[in-house]
């Protein structure tokens, strides 16, 4: 894509990275993964090299409660970074302080993760404690199993936005109920998908082009609720096992994916700074 084409379509996102530091920020005890070593600076690279400026930091699981490369991230980067943090429903893990700093650094929502091990079982009182300021609850979780909890988060009110097209094999996945269902909560606006880790429902090589009915049909339902991320530095997950993507072909998604400078624009700019950016910041 030309350099006028990009700028006529705004900033562009990278709306699902990861960052481990393993050296300055040790991993808790028991994760469900041990990953590589992939600093902030290597990302900032990642970005430069396809066109991206903006980006938002997914707090990873490995890390549980402790939030400390998350806030050192985004202190130092809040130009250009927005996060999603991990509360817990017990304020003796989470503070309402540490929610408010979280906030204020430009954390946007809390991720809810039901893949791995540790998922809080009182959701509930995550929702209660995030919505006064205004954050979505992002899920992890396999779509086809847990329609019902995304249904019960959205019917409280809170914007609900589903990583990875829900992870579940993309050809179950079309004929399924379930992405039905996805479909009508995305045309009555209460839910957003990520565009992001195609190598978790296809066991496929790149570029997943088997991935594009799905992606049809979620523009279809409403384009204004996408949004699309790497998932930087591609994290495994021994559940569901994956080949190890080429960095290029995940640049290439876009391009696969995405027809027109109008649906690009929306949903690497338009979509993401409708969800991440806030007024005051």
């Amino acid at each position: 894509m030309s350099s006028e084409s990009q700028a006529a379509t705004g900033q562009w996102w990278d709306c699902h990275f990861h960052v481990f530091d393993n050296a300055r920020y040790p991993l808790a005890p028991g994760g469900a993964y041990i990953p590589k070593d992939a600093p902030l600076d290597a990302f900032r690279k990642v970005c430069e090299s396809r066109g991206i400026q903006r980006a938002v930091l997914v707090h990873p699981s490995v890390y549980e409660a402790d939030h400390s490369s998350f806030e050192d991230a985004l202190a130092a980067n809040g130009d250009w970074l927005r996060g999603v943090a991990v509360v817990y429903p017990d304020a003796t893990v989470t503070s309402d302080a540490q929610i408010a700093r979280w906030h204020e650094l430009g954390a946007c929502g809390t991720r809810i993760n039901r893949l791995f091990p540790g998922a809080p079982d009182d959701i509930e009182s995550v929702v209660d404690r995030v919505k006064p300021f205004g954050w979505h609850i992002q899920l992890l979780v396999d779509l086809v199993e847990d329609l019902g909890l995304i249904k019960q988060i959205a019917a409280s009110g809170i914007q609900v936005v589903i990583d990875h097209f829900g992870h579940h094999p993309v050809d179950e996945l079309l004929r399924s109920s379930a992405f039905a269902d996805l479909l009508s909560l995305m045309r009555e606006g209460q839910v957003w998908v990520k565009l992001s880790g195609p190598y978790r429902l296809q066991r496929t090589e790149g570029p997943w082009r088997s991935l594009r009915p799905a992606v049809d049909a979620l523009v279809a339902a409403n384009s204004r609720r996408l949004v699309w991320g790497s998932d930087w530095p591609h994290p495994p997950n021994s559940r569901h096992p994956f080949p190890p993507p080429e960095p290029s072909e995940i640049r290439l998604t876009i391009a696969h994916w995405l027809d027109g400078p109008e649906l690009l624009g929306r949903v690497m700019h338009e979509n993401p700074s409708a969800l991440y950016v806030r007024s005051r910041l």
